[in-house]
């Protein structure tokens, strides 16, 4: 029998913070309300509420999302606390301890602990607050997780810093060179927010994934499936056994330490300076031996990472699973576990579409330079960007060949100054100054160690890095390499955002066509929609683009490009 409930004056399309407490039903808070619902049908009382369309606002996506996700409600619009906690104040935690501290400049609390003892409860009139105002963790292990009362004063608490949060980001510069309405910092932390619901359900909906075609290929690179350890360890001895009779010499080289084999290579006349496989592919087709060692290496990095037991653990019903963070690197680029950001390419054709469905494959073109371009304003760079391919007019500029035009825009990028890399960043200076002052006043606010916040507004922090653990000065090499970082963060971190806004804005209209995001891998987006629906949902993802770009560059004429495939399967879809 289903419970009544009513949900009178609860606001409609408003913020919406929601605890629940499990056994025990939820509690609600929002602008100028709070009330418990006690309930054992949590999901009847959520789809309900989702009716008034609000702004789910919550502390933890991986709880109240993914609650939301398995009671089947398609979640429009939310607020993630600690997904905008750590966009906001660069933090690299977002539990409601440290991201209370953050929104209200108090110093940052210990760390959560995994289990408490009967010393670490509370009383049973302690506040959700400390007398200091940090947020009182004992209380909130022991009663809030347990007790109505507790949970609406929790969600009443995390309504108070959706407010101020969205205060501090309206305070913030908006980098646009025609400033809108909501600020840029603002439609970041909507889009922060909707990363983190889109890894909630890339968590629940996995990649789809079939077991038979990845068994084929396992079988190809690294052998038949063992039948225990020692048969693995038997197949691993055999293949580094295959290496050391192409060498010869071999015998009694780790096949396994970079130096070994840096020193097996001298002694058939490679001198490298190191071992990448991109050093050793020129000398293959001529040399059997290296030929035997990157094939070595395949299989061994498949093996080891990619094998059997990789196979077993996360694939199933069809689905490769892992756990994803929204912006888990410094930079804010989406993170994942189970091998789903590092997926060889020879195990691609096992990412394949359901019977009457297509992946597409849409990949942000030549993304980083463009996104250089928008941020730093350069006039130059920007009408670059008018072309498919942007290379070609910056060849062009900088009077060289495609190849080398490309070098130099990456070295730039990265900060490399050393060899003809350092020659082209030179010629750089020349062509697209503004660019390039953009990139060196990062890099020395890195090298001084002074906080900088990226085009969108995520708080990059330095300044804690000027001292070594022993609390002396770093060495100047140190310091070179936190100013090579906050170059590329001035860059990887807006195209973090903007992809992340392209992905939120695609989200909402593939629901219309029965699609869904099953991958998000930096720059590429992976989408799984019925095969009739191909065509539309490709369109799409362009139009997602534009409408993205119009106000994520607004009042500067970038052009960013997406190259759009769709496929049986991840390797078919280019």
């Amino acid at each position: 029998m289903s419970e009544a409930r009513s949900f009178a004056g609860v606001p409609r399309g408003e913020p919406l913070a929601v605890v629940l407490v499990e056994d025990h039903g939820l509690a609600l808070a929002w602008h100028g309300g709070s009330r418990q619902v006690p309930t054992s049908e949590p999901a009847a009382a959520l789809r309900e509420l989702a009716s008034l369309e609000p702004r789910w606002t919550w502390w933890a996506a991986r709880v109240t999302a993914t609650a939301l996700v398995q009671a089947g409600i398609v979640v429009r619009a939310c607020w993630d606390l600690g997904a905008v906690g750590r966009f906001l104040h660069g933090l690299r935690r977002d539990d409601p301890a440290a991201v209370w501290a953050a929104g209200h400049d108090l110093p940052p609390p210990d760390p959560p602990r995994e289990t408490l003892d009967l010393f670490d409860l509370a009383e049973p009139d302690a506040g959700s607050l400390a007398s200091d105002g940090q947020l009182n963790t004992e209380w909130l292990h022991s009663r809030a997780t347990s007790d109505l009362e507790q949970a609406q004063q929790l969600a009443e608490l995390a309504i108070n810093l959706q407010q101020r949060q969205r205060i501090l980001l309206d305070q913030l510069p908006d980098p646009r060179a025609a400033p809108q309405r909501p600020a840029l910092a603002l439609l970041t932390a909507y889009s922060e927010s909707a990363a983190a619901l889109i890894a909630v359900e890339l968590e629940q909906v996995g990649l789809p994934f079939d077991r038979d075609t990845a068994s084929a290929l396992l079988t190809e690179i690294i052998g038949d499936r063992p039948a225990d350890r020692a048969a693995e360890q038997r197949q691993r001895d055999a293949r580094d056994q295959e290496v050391r009779q192409a060498f010869a010499t071999g015998q009694d080289v780790d096949l396994r330490s970079p130096a070994q084999v840096r020193d097996l290579l001298a002694r058939i006349g490679i001198d490298v300076p190191d071992t990448r496989s991109w050093r050793l592919e020129p000398h293959a087709p001529a040399l059997p031996a290296v030929a035997a060692l990157l094939r070595w290496r395949k299989a061994e990095r498949t093996a080891t990472t990619y094998g059997w037991r990789w196979l077993d653990t996360n694939v199933a019903d069809g689905r490769l699973c892992g756990s994803w963070n929204a912006a888990d690197g410094g930079s804010g680029r989406m993170t994942a576990t189970a091998g789903l950001h590092n997926l060889p390419a020879d195990l691609r054709p096992a990412v394949r579409a359901e019977a009457g469905r297509l992946l597409i494959r849409a990949d942000l073109g030549q993304v980083e330079p463009r996104v250089l371009a928008a941020v730093s304003g350069d006039d130059a760079l920007i009408r670059a960007t008018h072309e498919p391919d942007m290379y070609a007019p910056v060849a062009a500029r900088l009077q060289c060949d495609r190849p080398t035009a490309k070098i130099a825009v990456l070295a730039a990028m990265y900060g490399q100054t050393s060899g003809p890399a350092g020659d082209t960043v030179r010629v750089m200076d020349r062509a697209y100054p503004q660019a390039m002052a953009y990139l060196r006043s990062n890099e020395a606010a890195g090298r001084e160690h002074v906080d900088i916040r990226t085009y969108g507004g995520r708080l990059i922090r330095l300044s804690g890095a000027a001292l070594d653990p022993a609390g002396e000065p770093v060495s100047p090499e140190v310091a070179a390499g936190h100013g090579r970082y906050a170059r590329n963060c001035s860059v990887q971190g807006p195209a973090a955002e903007l992809f992340k806004a392209w992905a939120a804005t695609a989200r909402d209209g593939l629901r219309d066509l029965s699609g869904e995001i099953v991958l998000c891998l930096h720059d590429e987006l992976l989408v799984h929609v019925p095969a009739a629906n191909a065509e539309p949902a490709s369109e799409l993802l362009h139009q997602a683009l534009d409408a993205t770009a119009r106000w994520w560059a607004a009042g500067r004429s970038v052009r960013f490009i997406a190259e759009i495939a769709s496929g049986v399967s991840w390797a078919a879809a280019h």
